[in-house]
């Protein structure tokens, strides 16, 4: 198991918060979930350098607006990867069971990437590839086949022991580990990820653009065997999801439960807020991202006092 205990009970119980607010109202639900997908679909693109702000993706996908001075492959890629988005809910929503194949992750290469390069849309690569500045050496094109042949098998068959989100992560992994299209593999692994997060009934977990440094970190430390980071990593996207939902759809919270920026949680409390930050990012403070800023409560740091 590579999640702590803390970061489990975090997830189990904050899950459990959301479903007892379910269903959601339809006006409420598609809002959000509006929120959601432009938001996921410019941090995807962008951590792959996609030149459009968030505000532009929104425009793009939604108005069908053209940004001045911005390439059209950056507006393919928005629009491309909300489809993609759409049909993997659609995907869930029809049946929550549906197991990843490679005929699935095919389908959604193909979304992703099916008005920038249709040339490679849905299918492996024929030829080696090298990921600058990364150690890691993706396995021969002659490999790919027999790799996610055997990477779909260890995905469906899973262990009963480890956390639906350990195991989103370590897809997520090993699926960009192997490497087997020409592009667009960031995007498909974290749509893959995704899917693992919204069967078991949690939100989006989005890696945002602002995290790349880190996100690339504890990818490198996975090539090397220590994953732990990483499902650290992955459950504090979906926690800061968690929190958002629980934020929109209970507003009414005690004075307590308020989310404060870090600087302003550490004024009185026996912490600065660099330390603060140091143990939202490493998962011992719960804790989310709003754009740059780290945001927390009073409970939150009363509960890693106690702990202590």
């Amino acid at each position: 198991m590579y999640l702590s205990q803390k970061t489990i009970r975090n997830l189990d119980e904050k899950l459990k918060q959301l479903n007892a607010l379910r269903p959601i109202p339809p006006t409420i639900m598609a809002k959000i979930k509006e929120q959601f997908e432009i938001e996921m679909t410019y941090n995807s693109n962008a951590i792959e350098g996609n030149s459009l702000t968030l505000k532009e993706t929104f425009w793009v996908v939604t108005q069908g607006l053209t940004i001045k001075e911005k390439p059209l492959k950056d507006h393919l890629e928005a629009k491309n990867h909300k489809e993609a988005l759409g049909f993997l809910y659609e995907l869930i929503e029809h049946d929550r069971k549906n197991t990843v194949s490679e005929h699935l992750l095919k389908q959604l290469h193909q979304l992703v990437v099916m008005d920038s390069q249709k040339d490679i849309a849905g299918r492996y690569r024929d030829g080696d590839v090298y990921i600058s500045g990364a150690e890691h050496r993706p396995p021969s094109y002659l490999d790919v086949p027999h790799a996610m042949h055997q990477f779909i098998l260890s995905s469906q068959k899973g262990d009963s022991k480890q956390h639906v989100i350990e195991k989103a992560a370590l897809a997520h992994h090993r699926f960009v580990h192997i490497h087997p299209f020409w592009d667009g593999n960031g995007r498909v692994g974290r749509l893959l990820m995704n899917i693992f997060i919204l069967q078991a009934g949690y939100p989006l977990g989005i890696i945002l653009m602002n995290d790349r440094k880190r996100y690339y970190r504890v990818l490198a430390l996975a090539d090397s065997g220590k994953y732990a980071p990483l499902c650290e990593f992955v459950a504090q996207a979906v926690l800061r999801s968690l929190n958002i939902y629980l934020k929109i759809l209970k507003p009414s919270q005690k004075k307590n439960e308020q989310y404060l920026s870090l600087e302003e949680l550490s004024k009185g409390s026996p912490y600065s807020a660099t330390y603060l930050r140091k143990l939202a990012t490493q998962g011992k403070l719960e804790a989310f991202k709003e754009g740059r800023n780290w945001l927390s409560s009073k409970k939150a740091l009363q509960d890693y006092i106690d702990s202590k």
